[in-house]
């Protein structure tokens, strides 16, 4: 797990978006076949997947992709990243909601319909993420001194 880590740092940013998107997909994807399996409608159980992948998304996005995560104060970024996303959501829930709605297969089938609507969302969830939520404030690198350089003589935080 380490490596893979690793080798997603060298990556460029739209590249650990993806792989990000692709983990959220993951969660969207399990927590949609579990709530459908419990007798929950495809809609709603799509409700909840969208927003569990968010949670997901939300910390891995700000912790390793953008290395932008606000600690001091997460939840006003968390609602920006809401926010944003709400936007490019909205779109991927109503995608998947028209062609469920369609009854044409293999469109129509819920996880098909899942694939085509989180990946026109992409686009709009990277640009949100990308130039309003992680944009402004300097890198939790730049902030943070880590505990080895204190020890070694490096500064730590002011």
């Amino acid at each position: 797990m380490v490596k893979l880590w690793t080798a997603l740092e060298a990556c460029p940013v739209p590249l650990k978006f993806t792989f990000v998107s692709g983990l959220g997909f993951a969660a969207d994807a399990a927590v949609l076949h579990l709530l459908m399996e419990a007798g929950v409608s495809p809609a709603w159980a799509r409700v909840a997947s969208l927003f569990c992948a968010m949670q997901v998304t939300f910390l891995i996005n700000g912790l390793v992709v953008f290395r932008r995560l606000d600690l001091a104060r997460p939840w006003r970024q968390w609602a920006g990243y809401m926010l944003a996303h709400g936007f490019g959501n909205f779109c991927n829930y109503w995608i998947f909601v028209t062609l469920v709605s369609l009854h044409r297969i293999p469109w129509s089938a819920p996880l098909a319909a899942l694939a085509v609507a989180s990946v026109m969302a992409w686009a709009i969830n990277f640009m949100g993420a990308r130039y309003l939520v992680f944009r402004k404030m300097k890198a939790i690198t730049d902030r943070v001194t880590p505990l080895f350089a204190r020890q070694h003589g490096g500064r730590g935080p002011a």
